[in-house]
């Protein structure tokens, strides 16, 4: 029988083009619109790393000044100082462990065509790499014995490799950056990061990184940090006043495999924390937090309000149009009132009219689907040129495709139960003395 009452709902539907274009337009625009958004928010908000997220646990330590908290509801700074992050590093409690920090260096290119530029790298660990697991395509990471050598390597991203040298295997050549010369090690693949998780301070959905470089060695070139810096106290003058400060600018990452592991460390912070407090620091309540990777993104409202209060209107506007689409649809089926009458006299009982007709709204709801599926795809790529950031979230996946095509037939289902009821409503005796 529904192959019956598809053939009855499409030749319904031929039978009336312009009403029927309006309907499929009116289901087509709300379901671009709300899937436009709610795909660049389910992108925004969905686990990065779900095979490890719950093992990889953000460090925060709350040495802010005793006199007012860092957040006006308690949660403690979102970095840490330089002393707490290599006190933490030389204990090893962790599985794996990794302090970082943005950095800015010029490069001086060996291709005299290439003019010299600014590039943003990342001081790090040699954990790093094994535990948040970028692509190689040349050679490997450096290694725990080269942080503490404070060896002059790099691993350069993709693009830094592409704009250098090509594009070709550069492992054991030289990058002048700053005024030093580092070895390649490693040359990243395409690392297809919807935003960068494990840097939500400085940016969830800046670019990304085009080189790392030790820890240890980023250290000794007594150059700031090029991110956040927050300090609630003066410093004091010079670098190393600078590093023995309470001033928070270095994030930490710890990797840590079972739920029992992450115990113990939570147990070694707060010990650590009631030790620096008998030197005098930490004047505030113990307040050590490691949350994992999506509840740090929750913490950081990844998704942004706005984003939510967006999606919100969108599906209003879906509302909208299945408000419209109701009309429409009422309007088809009354003006049927005597096909109905006549099919109800020859035997047909209410529900199977209703079968029939709630047939036909699905119709109008996948083809408005199909339609609105390609608006999606419009609307994703205007966010990606409007908002660049965005580009990795502005794009769909096949879950999103299969929740636009189910949403726009159960919404046009749903906007078909009233105007279907009606038509079932139908006295045959009335439309037949007619």
């Amino acid at each position: 029988m529904f192959t019956y009452y598809l053939q009855l709902g499409l030749r319904s539907l031929r039978r009336n083009p312009v009403l029927t274009v309006l309907m499929v337009l009116g289901i087509a625009l709300g379901i671009a619109a709300s899937m436009t958004t709610l795909t660049v928010m389910h992108l925004m908000g969905s686990d990065p790393i779900p095979w490890k997220s719950d093992t990889l646990h953000y460090v925060q330590l709350d040495n802010w000044s005793a006199d007012e908290p860092y957040y006006e509801d308690g949660r403690p700074p979102d970095q840490v100082t330089y002393r707490d992050a290599t006190a933490l590093i030389e204990a090893g409690k962790a599985d794996r462990q990794a302090a970082m920090f943005k950095l800015s260096l010029a490069i001086q290119p060996d291709n005299p065509e290439i003019k010299p530029f600014q590039s943003l790298g990342r001081v790090t660990h040699a954990d790093f790499f094994a535990m948040f697991e970028p692509p190689f395509a040349h050679g490997a990471p450096w290694d725990r014995r080269q942080d503490a050598e404070h060896a002059r390597v790099v691993v350069l991203g993709r693009a830094l490799n592409e704009r250098l040298f090509g594009g070709q295997d550069s492992v054991g050549r030289q990058v002048r950056m700053g005024a030093n010369d580092y070895t390649v090690v490693g040359v990243l693949d395409e690392w297809p990061l919807r935003l960068k998780y494990y840097d939500l301070t400085t940016g969830a959905f800046n670019d990304a990184d085009e080189y790392f470089i030790p820890f240890t060695t980023g250290i000794d070139l007594k150059q700031r940090a090029s991110g956040n810096n927050s300090c609630f106290r003066s410093p004091g003058d010079g670098w190393d006043s600078y590093l023995a400060s309470d001033c928070v600018w270095v994030q930490m990452w710890v990797q840590l495999d079972t739920p029992g592991r992450l115990a113990e460390y939570g147990d070694f912070l707060d010990s650590y924390v009631n030790e620096q407090k008998k030197l005098g620091r930490f004047e505030r309540p113990l307040n050590n937090r490691l949350p994992n990777v999506t509840e740090w993104m929750a913490d950081q409202r990844v998704v942004s309000r706005d984003v939510e209060v967006q999606t919100g209107l969108a599906f209003a506007f879906l509302i909208v149009c299945l408000v419209n689409t109701i009309g429409l649809l009422l309007a088809k089926f009354t003006r049927k009132s005597g096909e109905i009458g006549l099919r109800r006299a020859l035997g047909a009982s209410r529900r199977e009219v209703f079968s029939q007709f709630l047939v036909e709204s699905g119709v109008v709801g996948l083809s408005g689907g199909l339609v609105g599926l390609a608006l999606t795809g419009l609307g994703l790529l205007a966010v990606r040129a409007l908002y660049p950031n965005y580009r990795t979230l502005a794009q769909l996946d096949w879950t999103m495709i299969a929740v636009t095509v189910a949403l726009a037939i159960l919404s046009a289902v749903l906007a078909g139960l009233y105007p279907t009821w009606r038509a079932c409503r139908v006295q045959p005796a009335a439309q037949l003395k007619m």
